[in-house]
């Protein structure tokens, strides 16, 4: 699963901190800019340019509910991360099963090569 430049926007957008809180809030449920804006020490157009990335990212949406215009998660945008996310943890968990396995051979290895050992050492010690 080769990155997807949609994948590369949704990671930059969600590389913000401020960004990522605010698709937590949303995530439990619709807001509007200030109700979003309520919980940051930054400017009303601050928070619109953050809105505008995710928006531009596929993230959130923007609706208008008569005076309101409510930001709303779009989780199906979020589905191509946890697509991206499972897809590396499979590849690295097959890794380290296969590096289990070359361990496991190693110390059997190991184990064989000392058991040997302690026979020719035995042998060695009833002949005198």
């Amino acid at each position: 699963m080769p990155g997807s430049p949609t994948i590369d926007v949704t990671f930059a957008a969600l590389g913000d901190p401020t960004r990522r809180a605010i698709v937590e809030r949303l995530a439990s449920g619709d807001a509007t800019v200030l109700e979003l804006a309520a919980p940051f020490d930054i400017s009303l157009p601050a928070i619109s340019r953050h809105l505008k990335v995710l928006e531009e990212a596929g993230l959130i949406s923007r609706g208008r509910d008569a005076q309101r215009r409510p930001c709303r998660l779009r989780p199906e945008a979020l589905e191509q991360v946890t697509a991206w996310a499972e897809h590396t943890r499979r590849a690295w968990e097959e890794r380290f099963e296969r590096l289990d396995e070359y361990l496991r051979d190693l110390q059997a290895k190991a184990t064989e090569t000392k058991d040997k050992k302690k026979e020719n050492d035995n042998g060695r010690r009833k002949k005198r």
